[in-house]
């Protein structure tokens, strides 16, 4: 009998492209193998054969949109062959297994540092995975090729992209608050100044990690990570190699940004890591995809005096929120930028004395334009192929994701593997948790990833949120739900801080009135989407949010108006 199949949980993203399809009909897959390659905002997402067996129908093309439930194709199931069984982490219950496979310290082969326990990468996940090992008895050595911990997140990601996003918001806001009788004039701009902060704020973060590592006795090494067998790493320098041998390993080695192939070698290229320098600021600057991290730094350089344009093959910028939580921050950036481009590709790149000539493509409609720079924000992709995987018998996939199981256990089960490299969402709050699980199962836990729902945030002003379902999705998969949408232009506390754009949409089940996601837009968004999240995971339903006492006047109060909305208890509208 065939078996239907569909896309399964990818994260708070819908309408996502189909971008390859690696079978044809009449092929015959191995479980995980890769089958479709997606695109969604960070990176490109595979989805793998949930079966053994042969493809006996194909229901989607190249370029098709899809979501979670969406019908691709039907596989006619066969004995399998051998393929491991290790999977992507699932949200469900139940017993976990215990796998009691590891090195004996006899049997560990010959090098310079021993440890029962390495981490390679130390970003927050990997960081967070070895201070957790530690703490939980195990000798610990954590390895990453930067100068300091922290990874990409620290040092030229998460973090001095918001101390650069803070330093924006303060300047809009002085020229803002002329309109209520305080005027502050021009803000001088001194673009030194502005690098020195962002880096201050990075080393004051970094520093702290090598402090705790000091005190939990975690022995840190530099260098880049490869593995030479299933019990040993070679830890390579520009001087010279030391190796390093172990009873278990959690890989945390991340992802890298997108390159794409029509694009020149050229400095006047950026990714992010590039942009977060802040050399100078271009007069004219093209961001080439609207996704989280486009629109945050397309932000940062607006405001420091770039004319920014945008293209997005997207219907919509931020494209895993809902429409109407993006508006707010589409109606912003449109009065603000030189023009976002939507629906529209980038087909070629050349680069000349008077600047970046990119050809642009939308329908049938092609056109020209030059660019001081380039902000590439197109997405991520993982560096599973880049540790040698192989000399451990990991099976990493094409794309260069480690497959793993709800402990974070690869095929290999005394290694595991965290954060980026194990799959969507690509962030860094998953990474953590994920780390602390592959910890505590190596000391001997009884633990498992089994979060309900990941918080996604862009932090623009206004910043938007989501967490949990949303409302393109559950149209998608045919889930039924009923919304409610409170209106910060009815927030005392919004009113009072002069933007009132904002707005908090809960979305429930219709029948139990338990609360199934949310989204908000405005400020401090970010901080707001975690009493959702909380909500979610403890099962709450709109009553248990209209009733909690919110404090007065908040912006978290709008939360539990948008459940009093929901309930028909409400007075403020």
């Amino acid at each position: 009998m065939a078996l239907k199949v569909e896309i399964p949980d990818i994260g708070d993203f819908s309408e996502v492209p189909v971008i390859e399809i690696n079978v044809d009909v009449g092929a015959v897959v191995q479980v995980d193998d890769p089958i479709l390659l997606l695109e969604s905002d960070k990176a490109t997402l595979d989805i793998p054969a949930p079966v053994t067996g042969k493809v006996i129908e194909l229901l989607v093309s190249e370029g098709d949109l899809v979501s979670k439930g969406s019908l691709v194709m039907m596989i006619e199931p066969m004995e399998a062959t051998g393929q491991h069984e290790a999977s992507q982490p699932k949200k469900t219950s139940g017993e976990v297994q215990s796998h009691p496979a590891q090195a004996t310290e006899e049997a560990l082969p010959a090098s310079d540092l021993y440890a029962d326990t390495v981490v390679i990468g130390a970003g927050p996940g990997g960081y967070s995975a070895a201070f957790r090992a530690a703490d939980l008895g195990q000798s610990v050595i954590l390895i990453d090729s930067g100068d300091t911990l922290g990874g990409v997140c620290l040092n030229v990601g998460c973090i001095p992209s918001k101390a650069l996003l803070h330093v924006a918001k303060v300047m809009d806001e002085a020229e803002e608050v002329s309109a209520h009788g305080v005027d502050y004039g021009v803000p001088r701009f001194d673009l030194n100044k502005v690098r020195h902060w962002k880096d201050s704020v990075v080393t004051r973060l970094t520093g702290g990690l090598n402090g705790l590592a000091r005190k939990r006795k975690v022995t840190t090494v530099q260098g880049y990570g490869t593995f030479v067998g299933p019990n040993q790493v070679r830890v390579s320098t520009a001087e010279d190699d030391q190796t390093v041998s172990f009873k278990n390993a959690i890989i945390a080695v991340g992802s890298a940004p997108i390159k794409l192939p029509f694009l020149p070698d050229d400095p006047r290229v950026l990714d992010s890591t590039g942009a977060l320098e802040l050399e100078d600021i271009p007069p004219r600057m093209l961001v080439l995809g609207g996704g989280i991290i486009g629109m945050e730094l397309g932000q940062v350089y607006q405001r420091f005096g770039s004319e920014v344009s945008v293209v997005e093959m997207m219907p919509q910028i931020v494209p895993g929120a809902d429409k109407d939580i993006v508006a707010p921050l589409m109606k912003r950036l449109s009065a603000k930028f030189k023009e976002i481009l939507l629906e529209t590709r980038v087909t070629a790149v050349e680069a000349s004395q008077d600047g970046l000539v990119v050809t642009f493509e939308k329908g049938d409609d092609g056109w020209q334009k030059t660019f001081d720079k380039i902000l590439v924000a197109v997405g991520r992709s993982p560096n599973g192929a880049k540790i040698s995987a192989e000399a451990a018998g990991l099976q990493v996939d094409e794309r260069g994701y480690i497959h793993v199981d709800r402990q974070m256990r690869t095929n290999v089960p005394h290694i595991f593997a965290i954060g980026d490299v194990v799959g969507q969402p690509m962030l860094a709050h998953k990474a953590v948790h994920e780390g602390h699980v592959a910890a505590e199962v190596i000391a001997g836990h009884q633990a498992a990833f089994d979060a309900a729902v990941i918080p996604s945030v862009a932090y623009c002003d206004p910043e938007v949120a989501w967490v949990g379902l949303t409302e393109a999705v559950a149209k998608a998969q045919g889930t039924k739900f009923k919304k409610a949408i409170f209106p910060w232009m009815a927030s005392g506390r919004s009113l009072s801080m002069g933007r009132d754009e904002g707005l908090t949409k809960l979305i429930f089940d219709p029948d139990t009135k338990r609360i199934l996601g949310g989204g908000v837009v405005g400020q401090g968004a970010g901080d707001l989407i975690a009493e959702i999240a909380l909500a979610i995971e403890m099962g709450a339903d709109a009553e248990d949010i209209a009733l909690t006492v919110h404090p007065h006047p908040t912006l978290s109060e709008t939360i539990g108006l948008a459940a009093e909305l929901f309930e028909g208890t409400i007075t403020d509208l």
